[in-house]
Parts: C-alpha cells; sequence; structure tokens
C-alpha cells in the first residue's frame, strides 16, 4: 500500500500517537511482530457456517433502559424509564422518548444463501457483507448471470434504500461486494448477490471491471490451497489532506435524485483463509484499495493494511475470539499476486441498463 493510503487510514486513529501509529501500521516489519500486532486486534467476524441462518431479532429498547429484566414480553418503554426514573431519584426521564419510537441508527441484517450484509441506510450502502467460498462451491456451475438482474431491495424501508434510478447515468458501476462469480452454485444464490444491499457505486474502467475483478479472482483460487475461505468486503469513506490549509477532510460524492447514495473513497477486503481442520489455523489478510483506476501491473501486496487498520477505519471488528496463536499472515502464508484476466468485454456484455463508464 502506497504511504500515502497508510497515512490516510492511521489519520483515523485519533487516540493514537503519531509515532505509535506510523508503527502500527508498518508492514516491513519481521513475521515475529506481525504476530504482536496480531495478538492487540479486536475483531468480530460474521460468520456464514449456514446458509439458513436468520437475521438476529433487534432488541427493544425497552430492554436495553430497564433497570431490571423485564419479566413480561409486553413490557413497554415507557413502563420501564419510569421504573428507572423512580430508582435513581432522577427529575428527568429521557428514555421516555422511546415511547415514540426508537430513533436508531438501525442496521438492515440480510441472511441469504450466499451472503451475509448489513446495510447503512445514512450512506444507502452496506457497512459490511460476509461470504463463504470452497472448491465444492465454485466447482458446481448450477448459476448463470444472464439470468440474474439487479434489484432493489425491498426489505430495507423504501425512503432509505438504494435504487435503480439512483445509479443511471452517474458514471458509476453497480459494484458487487459479494461477487456473482462466487454464488454460481445456485441460480437463487447468483440472483440475491444482485441486490443493491450488495452494492456500492464503484469505478468501471480500471477498477471494478478490471483490478477489483482480479482481487476476487485472487479470493476465489485461495481455495487451491484452503478448504475453506470466508471473505467480509465494504466500503470505507478516508479523509484526504487538503493543501490548501493542511487539514485533513472526509470528502465523497453522492450519486443519485435526489443525492442519497455515497460513492466510497476505498474498499476493503478481510479474508480468512482456513486450514480446514477444528481449531487449526487461520490465515488472516486485509487490504484497503481505492476507488479509483489502479494499473494491473500494481502489486496486490501494496494494498495490504494490518486487520487493526481496516478496524480503524471502518469501526468494524473482525477476529475478537480467533486466539492469536491460531493466526498467520495471509501474504506470507500464500502468494498474494494477481493473475491478470480480460473481464471488462465480458461484463460490458452484461451491462444493460448500467451505468457508462466513469470518464
Amino acid at each position: 500500500m502506497s504511504k500515502t493510503t497508510v497515512a490516510v487510514i492511521a489519520a483515523v486513529s485519533a487516540g493514537a500517537g503519531a509515532a505509535a501509529t506510523a508503527a502500527m501500521y508498518s508492514l516491513r516489519s519481521s513475521s515475529k511482530k506481525i504476530e504482536t500486532e496480531a495478538a492487540t486486534t479486536t475483531i468480530t467476524t460474521a460468520t456464514t457456517t449456514t446458509s439458513t441462518a436468520k437475521p438476529p431479532v433487534p432488541i427493544p429498547a425497552s430492554q436495553i433502559f430497564a433497570p431490571t429484566p423485564p419479566t413480561t414480553a409486553t413490557t413497554t418503554a415507557t413502563t420501564n424509564s419510569t421504573a428507572l426514573a423512580t430508582t435513581t431519584g432522577a427529575p428527568v426521564d429521557p428514555a421516555g422518548l422511546f415511547e415514540y419510537g426508537f430513533p436508531g441508527p438501525v442496521a438492515d441484517i440480510a441472511a441469504r444463501s450466499a451472503l451475509i450484509s448489513s446495510f447503512d441506510r445514512r450512506l444507502r450502502n452496506p457497512h459490511w457483507v460476509a461470504e463463504h467460498i470452497t472448491p465444492s462451491s465454485l466447482a458446481i456451475r448450477d448459476g448463470d448471470r444472464k439470468n440474474s438482474a439487479f434489484l432493489e431491495d425491498t426489505a430495507v424501508p423504501e425512503k432509505f434504500r438504494a435504487k435503480l434510478k439512483d445509479y443511471f447515468r452517474s458514471g458509476y458501476d453497480r459494484g458487487h461486494q459479494v461477487p456473482a462469480a462466487d454464488a454460481k452454485w445456485n441460480q437463487t444464490a447468483m440472483d440475491e448477490t444482485f441486490y443493491l444491499t450488495n452494492m456500492c457505486p464503484q469505478v468501471g474502467d480500471g477498477f471494478n471491471r478490471d483490478y477489483w475483478a482480479h482481487f476476487e479472482d485472487f479470493c476465489r483460487r485461495l481455495t487451491q490451497t484452503y478448504p475453506s475461505v470466508r471473505i467480509v468486503t465494504g466500503p470505507l469513506y478516508l479523509p484526504k489532506r487538503d493543501p490548501v490549509d493542511n487539514k485533513w477532510y472526509v470528502k465523497y460524492e453522492v450519486i443519485g435524485s435526489p443525492p442519497n447514495v455515497a460513492v466510497p473513497t476505498h474498499f476493503f477486503k478481510v479474508i480468512f483463509a482456513e486450514d480446514g481442520t477444528v481449531g487449526g489455523k487461520v490465515a488472516l489478510g486485509a487490504f484497503v484499495l481505492p476507488n479509483a483506476p489502479i494499473p494491473n501491473e500494481k502489486p496486490l501486496t501494496d494494498f495490504e493494511v494490518p486487520v487493526e487498520a481496516v478496524e480503524r477505519a471502518s469501526g468494524l471488528e473482525f477476529a475478537t475470539k480467533l486466539p492469536v496463536q491460531r493466526r498467520k499472515r495471509l501474504c506470507a502464508e500464500a502468494s498474494c499476486a494477481l493473475v491478470i484476466k480480460d473481464y471488462a468485454d465480458r461484463q460490458k456484455a452484461f451491462a444493460k441498463g448500467g451505468s457508462p463508464p466513469r470518464k
């Protein structure tokens, strides 16, 4: 990864000193140091061990703010907040607001055949999307992309969802976070990757149809070495230093009419390559790529970052329950190199109703 991008990611770590941050994000260290850093990483993974998983049921605000666990399912926010005021003797009752509804934020969790996604209503993009690929899942070819169509996700309230018209003539591709090619094992599974809750605006030429597609192929090729590969993908909105006042600003385009859908500045992938044994080793790899044309000759390792860098930039966690002794660094265990294929012409053939390439 370039020094500029590393500095950008480090900049979102407001609590750390400059020297400590620079040391933390240095990738030019020994494998022993990398494992030491991994010990301090705090991450939560969204596992997809079963395709029948149901989305978690949100905990009612009335339960969150109750002084004691509610005794019945019908306990109201008003009752609990009144009890709280009585218990504390406070002259005010802020939790009484929840009698009229909980303001949020709310993450829309979708558990589908080949992916689990968490949707950000404010930015109209996913927070993250998790998938699981194996040699057997990639060997089955029962799904055909030609039979799939981009879909608005009606599970998201209409006023918060991304819409097909938002992408029309925007100059951006509807960029899959979990690629359709990872779900060829079933037509329904492939169709579900076309929900806009699995999409973000991506630069087409040079990125979505080129370098990003090669990166997705790299993830699939990992199944030649590892029997189980889990991947979390999502957008980032990273700050950039203004050359005039030398201050850092987060700046991103918003598309749609009215403009609702944010255009990410970067994208991340966190990869868990499992050795297939119970309690076995897991090769962890984290990558951050700019949403911009990238020359195909650019080494993938230039975009490798510590997992903690993605956590700090995204507000997510990825492996809090994975002991440090089970962790390996992916690019130390496997060759982190792309195989360049011609995806552009093939993807243009399926671009009906899509956006023109960004100029």
